[in-house]
């Protein structure tokens, strides 16, 4: 399972330039499932036929392969790139921070002007993207656009790694760590149909998961994310989202959708009758694809299950092993449920 994030999370896969992270999913499922193939939007969807003869449910399971990056706008004269972020990044956390450009992964830094140049009142204020710039280490215009072209992708460069006390350190766990739960439910055998949704461009307005829904018209649809994990100093207590190493996070409301109760009763008493340990999800801030899952067509009744992850959107979100393989046997039991 380890070495499956790996490959999942050191994938490009910025928000409308999935294709490497589709590639690598479909050849771990293609084996596991009746079908699989892609929309019209990018979104790859694998259908699992149900053992029931009398098979009338379709189950979704959605996760999506889309991450937070770059896209470069325009090349300076003495060969700097700018750039535009795709999907929500703090501006804050990127100073001198590695990252790859286009499919042939070309090197950059992101780079702003010296602090010794600085005026007293611009050390002052937070750096704004418009004043950042990449560095490849070209002399001029022209020697920039040997290597890069407008339009093209950038990725932080960041490998995963273990360490600590059963943590990962990787970029894009938000949501490969989704994608990685879903290949795994996806190597047992249910009563029902299931289709599991690989979505494109969460990170830029759900819009994948509008299209899946609409396709596959499920009956019920979960969301499986990796969501913000706020248990970390200068946070009090009473403000933590998630908690890591507590278990999969079980969504009551957020800022796209309210979870269906039903759903959220039968996923605590799934926890609880399996021994899986869960938390329900404090925060109601942000969203992810279920916002547009449950609106899909006459409605869908759809729940999200989440590993909570620190510093998502960055080169350097944590994770614990333990609360990845915990959401796994949630998501299993949650198919099983269903039947």
């Amino acid at each position: 399972m380890v070495e499956l994030l790996r490959k999942l999370t050191e994938a490009r896969g910025v928000s409308g330039n999935e294709d490497e992270v589709r590639d690598i999913i479909k050849g771990e499922i293609s084996p596991l499932v009746d079908k699989v193939y892609t929309d019209g939007i990018g979104n790859l969807i694998a259908y699992k036929k149900g053992k029931s003869p009398d098979n009338k449910k379709r189950i979704m399971l959605c996760a999506h392969m889309d991450e937070v990056g770059f896209i470069i706008t325009s090349i300076s004269e003495n060969g700097m790139l700018k750039f535009r972020p795709v999907g929500g990044i703090d501006p804050r956390i990127l100073i001198s921070k590695r990252v790859h450009i286009g499919k042939n992964r070309i090197p950059g830094v992101l780079g702003i002007k010296a602090i010794h140049l600085q005026e007293p009142n611009e050390r002052k204020n937070a750096v704004k993207v418009e004043q950042m710039y990449i560095d490849i280490g070209a002399n001029s215009k022209e020697e920039a656009a040997k290597l890069v072209k407008l339009g093209d992708y950038a990725i932080f460069d960041s490998k995963m790694v273990e360490f600590g006390e059963n943590k990962i350190k990787a970029k894009a766990l938000d949501d490969r760590v989704g994608c990685a739960v879903l290949i795994e439910v996806l190597k047992e055998e249910y009563e029902y149909d299931v289709y599991a949704c690989f979505t494109v461009q969460e990170e830029v307005g759900l819009r994948g998961a509008g299209v899946a829904a609409y396709h596959v018209e499920p009956d019920i649809a979960m969301v499986v994310e990796g969501t913000t994990c706020s248990d970390v100093s200068g946070v009090d207590e009473h403000m933590y989202s998630t908690i890591m190493g507590s278990g999969p996070a079980i969504t009551i409301m957020d800022g796209s959708s309210i979870s269906n109760k039903k759903l959220v009763d039968m996923l605590k008493a799934l926890g609880d009758a399996k021994g899986i340990p869960y938390q329900l999800k404090k925060g109601t801030t942000g969203g992810n694809d279920a916002g547009m899952i449950h609106t899909s067509k006459e409605g869908v009744a759809t729940c999200v299950v989440s590993v909570p992850c620190r510093y998502i959107h960055s080169p350097s979100s944590v994770m614990d092993k333990s609360d990845f393989k915990n959401t796994i046997e949630l998501v299993k039991e949650f198919v099983k449920g269903c039947e």
